[in-house]
């Protein structure tokens, strides 16, 4: 009787180790490697359409009113997505397996946020106060020329380590962004 009941004691201790662990391969890769797509368009044409071009929020349900959503919020809401993301990303364990691909996606995650509070908060104001369009334009391409070289090498690297950890785990992937696009 004690020794079943130990056996059972030591299966639950067990499983409970296992389910504080990493998700499979797939829903790793997915965690790390395809919410890290949600940054492309970073310093480039992307966050510029975003801005340029901003969704609009229902302001009145009885008449189905919009209005254009300010830049701040627009941006919060990206910020608040990404900084989701680097949280799930930051609580996975690194294994021998996986450690390349984990680096590269915090590294990633560690160079936008920084960028997404600062210059891209600067560029919201900007669209919010109606500065002039030479001024935005000034700033679009201070950002791209700043930092879009080297989200590229980052944004890269991440699909290259997402790439060979799939092809260790016999995951299909189906290239949808092969590499942000370039401004001229």
């Amino acid at each position: 009787m004690k020794n079943k009941l130990l056996q059972v004691i030591v299966l639950g201790f067990a499983f409970a180790l296992i389910s504080c662990g990493n998700p499979p391969p797939d829903q790793l890769l997915a965690r790390v490697v395809l919410n890290a797509n949600l940054l492309y368009g970073f310093a480039g044409a992307g966050m510029q359409r975003d801005f340029a071009s901003p969704s609009v929020k229902l302001v009145d349900e009885k008449s189905g009113a919009t209005a254009p959503m300010k830049r701040a919020e627009l941006l919060q809401t990206k910020l608040e997505t990404v900084e989701t993301n680097f949280a799930k990303v930051k609580a996975l364990r690194s294994t021998d397996d996986n450690k390349e691909m984990l680096n590269a996606a915090l590294a990633l995650y560690e160079f936008v946020l920084p960028v997404y509070k600062n210059e891209y908060a600067q560029l919201a104001k900007l669209y919010d106060d109606g500065a002039p369009a030479e001024q935005i334009a000034a700033m679009e391409k201070s950002i791209q020329e700043k930092y879009g070289a080297k989200f590229e090498e980052l944004y890269a690297a991440v699909g290259a380590t997402g790439k060979a950890y799939a092809a260790k785990h016999n995951i299909p992937l189906k290239e949808v962004n092969p590499a942000p696009p370039k401004i001229n």
